[in-house]
């Protein structure tokens, strides 16, 4: 029997891959505008999100929003957005990618509670469409086409 990275690799996925946190969340690595970065895999999240105090650190422009944002015990957050970015996660690259941009203080706060490290954002199911994402639980990696 075949292997699930051996059949990938044929359907030219890349094999890209990803820590679990304390918090036993999916951590990946990304670059965003030429600068690396620590993101939250988050399958429930609808879009690809970054700390408002991130901004200057990823060269963002941002513009306003009329996006709430909700999730990990908060809702109806004020967002910005920035449009037209680069991401770049293993050999994947984007150059179209909006990011949602809101305060992400309650999730690194929660995260270092449990002795986790904070992330710089969120990488949401925007980009594991576009990707064609499969995860593979089992060997900590996810697979990007």
């Amino acid at each position: 029997m075949s292997t699930l990275y051996k059949i990938l690799k044929k359907k030219n996925y890349q094999k890209i891959p990803l820590q679990i946190t304390a918090t036993n969340h999916l951590e990946i690595k990304a670059e965003i505008n030429g600068i690396m970065g620590c993101f939250i895999l988050d399958t429930g999240a609808s879009n690809t999100c970054i700390g408002l105090d991130k901004i200057d650190f990823f060269k963002l422009i941002s513009e306003a929003s009329d996006i709430k944002a909700a999730g990990a015990g908060a809702s109806n957050m004020e967002t910005l957005t920035s449009n037209k970015n680069i991401i770049k996660i293993g050999k994947w690259k984007s150059k179209k990618l909006q990011i949602v941009l809101f305060d992400l203080s309650h999730v690194n706060e929660a995260l270092t509670s449990h002795s986790a490290t904070s992330v710089d954002g969120i990488i949401g199911a925007d980009v594991l469409k576009k990707t064609k994402a499969i995860i593979d639980y089992r060997n900590k990696c996810i697979y990007l086409k």
